[in-house]
């Protein structure tokens, strides 16, 4: 966005909003990044978070809109070109960030799995395993490439966790299926 003309508009705090996961994901994200616009941030979640959480794309460009509005984040908007967006956080969006990762958690894992629902209502066990273990065991390859592509404590600790508990996830689900496949 360098060399283009800004607009900048400061998130005055127009309304008290909920947050949501969603909310956390876009503020976790800008506090990694910087700044992003909603297409950088897309890109981020398909690198890393959407392993493990659930996102519509669609969504980070109206959650980034709705916490500007209410004064989380801070908006540049190109005025000539593509008229992209790009987003920081604001001190009320540190401050929120902050509060919710000191914040522990008691709920449990969501789990929406197609292949366990199939399972679930008499889907062939061999049939299923055969088409499910091939995709876990790259799933797992995948994850173990990640985490071999430089030292462990290079990477900050709580991606590096996550990651960790994917390889973990993934081993089970590895198991799981050949263990159905053989069966």
């Amino acid at each position: 966005m360098d060399g283009c003309v800004r607009t900048v508009t400061r998130g005055a705090v127009a309304e008290e909003i909920r947050l949501t996961p969603t909310s956390y994901i876009v503020l976790g994200l800008l506090d990694l990044a910087g700044e992003a616009t909603p297409y950088e941030l897309k890109r981020m979640v398909a690198a890393g978070i959407g392993n493990f959480w659930s996102l519509q794309h669609a969504q980070l460009y109206t959650e980034t809109a709705r916490l500007a509005g209410a004064g989380y984040l801070d908006e540049e908007q190109e005025r000539s070109g593509r008229r992209r967006k790009l987003y920081r956080l604001t001190k009320r969006g540190q401050a929120a960030l902050r509060g919710w990762v000191a914040t522990p958690t008691d709920q449990f894992t969501e789990l929406r799995d197609l292949a366990l629902l199939k399972l679930f209502f008499g889907a062939e066990p061999k049939a299923l395993a055969a088409e499910q273990l091939p995709v876990h065991e790259a799933k797992l390859a995948e994850y173990e490439r990640l985490r071999s592509q430089g030292p462990a404590d290079a990477a900050p600790t709580g991606p590096r966790l996550a990651l960790e508990s994917g390889i973990g996830h993934e081993r089970e689900w590895v198991r799981f299926w050949r263990r159905l496949a053989d069966g």
